[in-house]
């Protein structure tokens, strides 16, 4: 009999994110997959999770998912978290939900840590639809994925780094226009979780005034 495939949410900031049946998972599962085993290590030591941790990640999950799935059909409980938030999403995770479904494994993801939700939540934008778009193209194919962006009327959701938000924010004036409503989260969930809202020209003004760190989860919305 197969066994179960577990995508597991691990806090984005705050360690009390966790929840009970996270732990619980964790430390009744064969094995654990991680993006990196030092981060992931800390957190199961903080835990008291006891259990052996195997890499997977961008630059290894096509071979990886292999024996992951062999070894799921040979009765193995697994589960897999990343460094912070919800396999899968932005994260690795896809090709081995894939993998599962076409092979027919029982797989659970269990409610829990996100960066897009809270962002979203307090963004005071229109939320009863939203198009999550991710991080966008990094060369090829980054003015043709805004230009698609900018014809939508949902508000949407992206994912950016520190040392490219001006740019992005930038790039969304040039696209979506100057008079786009935005809200731009960083740290959430940490000790200086911040948002600051407003239109996308208050939101270059803010962000070329200091130096943004941590992930940040930017919200656009140019229909309102």
């Amino acid at each position: 009999m197969s066994g179960i495939l577990y995508f597991v949410p691990t806090p984005v900031g705050n360690l009390e994110d966790m929840t009970f049946r996270a732990v619980n998972v964790l430390k009744e599962v064969d094995y654990i997959l991680c993006e990196d085993t030092r981060t992931s290590g800390i957190l199961l030591k903080h835990f008291e999770i006891s259990k052996p941790l195997k890499s997977y990640h961008l630059h290894n999950e096509h071979h990886a998912t292999e024996k992951v799935i062999a070894d799921l059909k040979n009765g193995q409980n697994i589960a897999i978290i990343t460094d912070a938030g919800t396999p899968g999403i932005s994260d690795p995770g896809y090709l081995l939900a894939k993998a599962g479904a076409d092979n027919n494994i029982d797989m659970i993801c269990l409610p829990g840590a996100t960066a897009l939700i809270p962002a979203l939540v307090v963004s005071g934008l229109p939320n009863n639809e939203f198009l999550f778009a991710g991080f966008l193209p990094q060369k090829k194919g980054r003015q043709t994925k805004l230009k698609q962006l900018a014809e939508e009327k949902k508000t949407i959701v992206l994912y950016e780094s520190p040392h490219k938000i001006n740019t992005t924010l930038e790039q969304i004036k040039e696209f979506f226009g100057e008079e786009t409503k935005a809200s731009l989260s960083r740290e959430i969930s940490k000790k200086f979780e911040e948002t600051k809202r407003g239109t996308i020209n208050e939101l270059i003004e803010f962000s070329k005034s200091k130096t943004l760190k941590g992930e940040i989860v930017l919200i656009v919305n140019n229909s309102i």
